[in-house]
């Protein structure tokens, strides 16, 4: 008897509304991060085993299902942005690697994830993932993505020590260019996605820093649960009036 083939996208169509979803979930997952690190005062460590048992029973529910959930999708992507705050923190202040040798690690973990899925199916499209293998090589380099652009955004506040502004003007003008490079067809369109979907991680966190750190830090001072209850409600407006529709496809990144 032949295994049941799936034949519906497991991910998420790449257009507009994906990359403003994107965007809130990382805005959300830093606030939240935040919010369990500092607020409730769990510390990295312990803040990262709550996050990651929640992510792995996201994805296994994930892989699991037949068919697409728009909701269980990004939900998952939520679970990601948030453990990947906690993986960047734990790694920066509780191992004292620090934000650059992070950021090495984590771009070394995403290239080899990114290689293995290549060598096993000889391509790393998110169009056309039917399968489980490829899905769970998805989720990992999603996690090791929205780890490294934490990682990048938290370098550019803490390190450099730009405003928050000046940080999501610094990573908005990368996914610029990448649009843009996108549009010229000068570079492949799955390596466009990947770098798209590092840095809007980071652009998404300044954004959250931006509206829960102090102002005497350059902050808005909100607090992370009222950031992240807003953040959580505008999420859920545009995904509901969204859902099973298939607009704005104009910037699709599709190979």
């Amino acid at each position: 008897m032949e295994m049941e083939k799936l034949t519906v996208n497991k991910i998420a169509e790449v257009s507009v509304v994906f990359w403003v979803l994107k965007i809130l979930a990382t805005t959300l997952g830093e606030t939240t991060g935040d919010m369990l690190a500092h607020t409730l005062n769990l510390g990295y460590a312990v803040g990262l085993i709550v996050t990651g048992v929640i992510l792995v029973g996201l994805v296994v529910s994930q892989v699991r299902l037949k068919s697409f959930s728009p909701w269980l999708f990004w939900a998952t992507i939520i679970g990601t942005t948030t453990v990947g705050t906690e993986i960047s923190d734990f790694m920066d202040r509780s191992l004292g690697l620090g934000y650059v040798g992070g950021s090495i690690v984590l771009v070394i973990g995403l290239a080899l994830s990114l290689l293995f899925w290549y060598i096993k199916e000889g391509n790393i499209k998110v169009d056309s993932i039917t399968q489980k293998f490829p899905e769970i090589m998805f989720w990992i380099a999603v996690l090791f993505s929205n780890s490294l652009g934490t990682a990048f955004g938290d370098y550019l506040s803490d390190n450099l020590e730009l405003s928050y502004i000046v940080g999501a003007l610094i990573t908005a003008s990368i996914i610029a260019i990448v649009v843009i490079l996108h549009y010229s067809t000068i570079v492949n369109d799955i390596i466009l996605f990947w770098i798209a979907f590092i840095f809007t991680r980071p652009f998404g966190a300044t954004f959250g820093d931006f509206l829960t750190k102090p102002v005497s830090s350059g902050g808005l001072d909100l607090g992370t649960i009222e950031s992240s209850a807003v953040t959580l409600v505008l999420f859920c407006v545009i995904l509901y009036f969204t859902h099973g529709r298939n607009k704005n496809k104009s910037l699709a990144f599709s190979s």
